[in-house]
């Protein structure tokens, strides 16, 4: 199919206009006119590029693409290698950031529930359906240590817990992907059981022993790999073109 139909394609699907995010979704290097071949992964990094280009890709599509707020504008080191590898190949990069959070059937939160076997109940912004954070409730009731094993198991990453004073049982919980930590309070304030996000600050531990819930880090690449491998999955499915979904590794 052509570059213009992959990206309206791909518009109407994640629909990046609802909502404002911290750098461009959709196209941001062009490459050539017609798709056949497509790499997704979670990060834009040049190990992906270099495999695309292996592969002979025509598109690339990431959850961490490029020109992020604040960064700097200057095209050198580490990002003219990345960009100039893409033009040169004439490889088309697209990004979906926040859109690809929050899809409510490929996003990673989606797929995070579906991994961990919660049901979905709604927004943790109450009022907010395009809400980062949401939360969902267990079918039964599950310990910390019987959680973390199975976020273990499920995300193949050894996770982080903090536990608060009560170490409660837990039903409720409420998560986002990535770099989520903060919204730990607003999940206590809702009298959440339990918070899940990819990375953790120094605060989180005060706030989860003083509100009283469970906190779990599971890694910021972990609880975001699963919606680029679901989207690559689906376009496969739904356009009839070559998706191949690659991992490159880290811990973070």
């Amino acid at each position: 199919m052509t570059r213009n139909d992959f990206e309206r394609y791909l518009n109407d699907l994640l629909k990046p206009e609802q909502i404002k995010d911290f750098c461009p979704n959709g196209l941001q290097i062009q490459g050539r006119d017609t798709i056949q071949k497509v790499i997704t992964g979670v990060t834009a990094t040049q190990a992906l590029i270099d495999r695309a280009i292996e592969e002979n890709a025509d598109a690339i599509v990431v959850h961490h693409g490029y020109f992020w707020k604040n960064e700097s504008y200057v095209i050198r080191g580490m990002k003219h290698k990345r960009i100039k590898a893409l033009l040169t190949h004439d490889i088309n990069l697209f990004a979906y950031h926040l859109p690809l959070d929050i899809h409510p059937q490929l996003g990673n939160n989606a797929q995070l529930a579906k991994l961990l076997a919660i049901t979905p109940t709604g927004p943790l912004e109450l009022g907010n359906n395009l809400s980062v954070a949401v939360q969902g409730v267990f079918s039964q009731t599950i310990s910390a240590s019987n959680l973390s094993a199975r976020i273990n198991k499920q995300l193949q990453r050894e996770c982080l817990h903090i536990a608060p004073p009560s170490n409660k049982p837990i039903k409720t919980i409420a998560w986002c992907s990535g770099g989520g930590q903060n919204y730990i309070e607003l999940a206590a304030e809702q009298g959440i059981d339990a918070f899940l996000s990819g990375e953790v600050s120094e605060q989180t531990t005060h706030v989860a022993r003083e509100m009283d819930i469970h906190f779990f880090a599971a890694g910021h690449h972990a609880t975001e790999r699963y919606g680029a491998k679901a989207l690559g999955e689906y376009l496969q499915q739904e356009l009839s073109i070559d998706v191949q979904f690659v991992d490159i590794d880290n811990p973070v």
